[in-house]
């Protein structure tokens, strides 16, 4: 029989993944059924869609990779090929310290040289060259950054990962449609937050954005994730009883948890689930 791993966070870096809230989401699944069809409008990097099919196996997982997660997991070889060069590299160097002089131009020169294989992974890479939640996306980028050597020393992972998975790569609104209709599904619904740091998406989202994904949780059976910072719910609240809307939460259960943003700053995530609904 073969042995899946599960994994219980993204195998490459990715801001946003939810691996702190597995804890509250993979019980509150237990309300779902295992044989809906789960559709991840949102998909980053996969992980609450390889949550899902990891606990019902035989449940059909539509995974959103709007992000294009996957060519950073097809170039996972290649990835971990730099990060080896750039620990030989620096292996008699300081860890955790600023890498400076010939050193710096030696990872830079590596980085050039990886460049021109035609793919780097560079958010995968920042978390090895650039301090904590900081991130870079082009070589010109790393040139003007403060370089650190916090390389991390195993190889990345991600066998089995998406095993089993449906992966598409759509506007969420197009991905609703196809399935707004459907019997016994059930929507992961997690837009980069509002008045949150979101620079590794693509794209940029204003209010209206946000507002408009609300509507697919009309009538829906859902999972949707926000923080405190976005006031979503208040709004909603208000909505409800200034016009004749209704509110797209009512009868819906809620999980938080604080997020940690570093040693002054932090925020709370929000988890709002629904598996009952009227259509």
């Amino acid at each position: 029989m073969k042995n899946n791993k599960i994994f219980k966070s993204a195998p490459l870096p990715f801001m946003g993944q939810k691996r702190k809230f597995l804890k509250q989401f993979e019980p509150a699944l237990q309300n779902y059924s295992p044989t809906a069809i789960y559709v991840d409008l949102f998909g980053g990097s996969g992980l609450l869609s390889h949550t899902v099919k990891s606990i019902y196996p035989g449940a059909k997982v539509i995974y959103n990779d709007f992000d294009n997660y996957r060519l950073r997991l097809e170039h996972i070889s290649k990835t971990n090929q730099l990060i080896s060069d750039l620990r030989l590299i620096l292996a008699d160097y300081p860890k955790d310290k600023r890498i400076v002089e010939e050193m710096r131009v030696k990872v830079i020169k590596r980085l050039s040289d990886e460049e021109k294989t035609g793919y780097v992974d560079y958010i995968t890479i920042s978390s090895s060259l650039l301090f904590s939640m900081k991130y870079a996306f082009t070589l010109d980028q790393f040139k003007k950054e403060t370089l650190y050597n916090c390389v991390r020393q195993t190889n990345y992972d991600a066998t089995g990962y998406l095993d089993g998975i449906e992966i598409v790569s759509k506007c969420y609104k197009e991905l609703f449609s196809l399935y707004k209709d459907q019997d016994n599904v059930v929507f992961l619904v997690d837009p980069p937050y509002l008045s949150t740091e979101s620079s590794t998406y693509k794209g940029y989202w204003k209010l209206k954005d946000y507002l408009d994904v609300l509507q697919v949780l009309d009538k829906t059976k859902y999972f949707y994730f926000t923080s405190n910072k976005s006031s979503i719910i208040e709004l909603c609240e208000w909505i409800e009883t200034k016009t004749p809307l209704s509110n797209p939460f009512n009868g819906a259960y809620t999980e938080t948890m604080t997020a940690t943003v570093n040693y002054n700053s932090s925020y709370t995530d929000i988890m709002i689930y629904k598996y009952n609904c009227t259509l």
